[in-house]
C-alpha cells in the first residue's frame, strides 16, 4: 500500500522548499567527503561499522535525497540505486553526478512501494530518508521483500525524545517533554511535514515481525566542541550532547 496521495504532495513541497534554501548548495560539499559518514555530526562509518565492506555490493538507498551517501558508496565500490520521492532532490543529484560523480541509477519512487524486484539488493540503506517519512510497516515490508535472505538494513532516523521535545510550531527541541509515545505515531509537523517515531521497543518489535534481526543500535551524540549543524535546526549539538537525537539501526534479514 502506498502512502496517500495528500502526504506524498505535502512531501514533496516540504523538500522542494528544504532543497531551494539549504540542500542544493550544500550538495556538492557534501558530494566532495572523502568517507562515509552518519548524521548531523558526521560519525565515521570507519568507527560504527554499520555498513560493513559494501566492495561489489548491491545497495538500494532509500529518500536519498541529493544522493550523497549513494556517492560515497558508489566510490567505495558499490553498486548503487538510489530513491527519492522528491523531484528536486533528484535534480541536484543529478547535477552533482554529472558535476563530480560517479553516475548511478536514480530513480523517483514513494519508499513505500519499491519499484525493485524480490531478493535483488544486499544492502538498503537511509539516512533520514525514508523512517520518519513512510509508515514503518509500509516500507519494512518493502525493505524485507527486496532484500536477499541475510541482507543487512542500515537507517537512521531522529531519536524519539527528540520528537518528543520539539514543540507543536516547530522548532528547537527543549528540555521538557511535550508529547507522549503515542502522538508520534504519526505527528504532522508546520509546514506540511508528517512523521513517524516509534519507540525502541516499538522498532524492534516492527523489525522482527518483517523478518528482522536487530544487530546493532547506535545512539548518536556529537563530539566535544561540535558546532551546530549549518541548517538542520530541530536539535541543538548542546542538546544532542546531553540526550542522543539519532538512532542508527543495523538489522539482518532472516534466512528464510
Amino acid at each position: 500500500m502506498s502512502t496517500p496521495r495528500d502526504q506524498l504532495d505535502g512531501h514533496r513541497a516540504v523538500w522542494a522548499e528544504v532543497n531551494a534554501q539549504f540542500t542544493d548548495a550544500a550538495a556538492e560539499g557534501m558530494w566532495r567527503r572523502p568517507a562515509i559518514t552518519w548524521g548531523l555530526f558526521a560519525h565515521p562509518e570507519a568507527s560504527l561499522a554499520a555498513l560493513g565492506d559494501v566492495a561489489g555490493r548491491e545497495v538500494l538507498e532509500l529518500g536519498c535525497g541529493t544522493a550523497y551517501l549513494s556517492g560515497w558508496l558508489a566510490r567505495a565500490g558499490a553498486r548503487v540505486v538510489a530513491l527519492d520521492l522528491s523531484p528536486a532532490q533528484l535534480a541536484t543529484a543529478r547535477r552533482c553526478q554529472r558535476t563530480i560523480g560517479p553516475a548511478f541509477g536514480l530513480v523517483e519512487a514513494d519508499g513505500a512501494v519499491l519499484p525493485v524486484r524480490d531478493a535483488a539488493v544486499d544492502i538498503v540503506v537511509s539516512e533520514y530518508g525514508v523512517a520518519p517519512w513512510c509508515d514503518p510497516d509500509r516500507w519494512l515490508a518493502e525493505a524485507a521483500r527486496v532484500l536477499r535472505p541475510d541482507g543487512r538494513l542500515v537507517f537512521l532516523t531522529s531519536s524519539v525524545l527528540a520528537a518528543m521535545c520539539v514543540p507543536a510550531e516547530g522548532g528547537v527541541a527543549g528540555d521538557r517533554l511535550l508529547r507522549g509515545p503515542a502522538d508520534l505515531r504519526p505527528v504532522a509537523w508546520p509546514g506540511g511535514g508528517v512523521e513517524h517515531h516509534p519507540s525502541h521497543g516499538e522498532w524492534i518489535a516492527l523489525l522482527g515481525a518483517h523478518g528482522f534481526t536487530v544487530e546493532a543500535l547506535h545512539e548518536l551524540t556529537p563530539p566535544a566542541g561540535e558546532d551546530d549543524h549549518a541548517y538542520y535546526e530541530i536539535v541543538s549539538a548542546a542538546w544532542a550532547a546531553r540526550w542522543p537525537a539519532e538512532d542508527l539501526w543495523v538489522a539482518r534479514r532472516q534466512a528464510k
